[in-house]
């Protein structure tokens, strides 16, 4: 019966001050539940587009068809690198691709001169192409052989599923004579590069001037 009574005379709390303090309670929920939201907003934003990076560096690349050079007996002067985008690669601009070579005593690095293009869509030789005119060992020429929507022009060589094309290098200088290890890569702006790894011919006969490299 106490404890009955003793409850019967416990009034709420009533007032101004009361109501200010709910108001204020509201308020700071209120607040506090914003906050959360932008927060859980721009993470999920932030996310997605991290994984879209993520997922487009992974997937993306070049892959190395093979690689064929064109000697004097002595050297090979003219590299050709026969590129192709990895599967499920996005578009990949050459003009911002750089190449590395090297005979393991001095590496040559190269870009892309647009005034170094030549297509083969039609047919051709690739070491008979006017890509390699005047393409000095600082630079790399294009040469197109496969590319059914147009995308690799000598301006904006960009190059998607299916494209074919040929990295022209002039090797001249470098030391690939007889059995000599030659490593390098071709690296695009984003997505894993092809790798360059071959061994010279042990000897170079006059009747085969174009050897397969790698």
């Amino acid at each position: 019966m106490k404890i009955l009574e003793f409850l019967k005379n416990k009034k709420g709390a009533m007032g101004i001050g009361t109501l200010i303090i709910f108001i204020a309670m509201v308020l700071v929920a209120a607040v506090a539940a914003s906050v959360l939201i932008n927060t859980s907003g721009f993470l999920q934003q932030k996310a997605s587009s991290t994984g879209k990076e993520s997922t487009e560096q992974v997937a993306s690349g070049l892959e190395i068809l093979q690689v064929t050079g064109l000697h004097n007996n002595t050297n090979i002067n003219k590299t050709a690198i026969y590129i192709s985008p990895n599967a499920g690669s996005s578009a990949i601009d050459l003009g911002e691709t750089v190449t590395m070579i090297s005979d393991g005593t001095s590496e040559r690095m190269t870009n892309y001169n647009s005034s170094q293009y030549a297509t083969l869509t039609t047919g051709g030789s690739v070491f008979d192409s006017t890509a390699w005119t005047n393409l000095n060992s600082n630079d790399f020429g294009i040469i197109v052989i496969q590319d059914a929507d147009g995308s690799c022009q000598n301006i904006t060589p960009v190059i998607n599923k299916g494209d074919i094309v040929v990295i022209a290098l002039n090797t001249e200088g470098l030391n690939m004579g007889t059995r000599s290890i030659i490593t390098g890569s071709v690296r695009p702006e984003f997505g894993a590069p092809g790798i360059i790894s071959f061994t010279t011919p042990s000897t170079y006969l006059e009747t085969v001037q174009i050897v397969s490299l790698q």
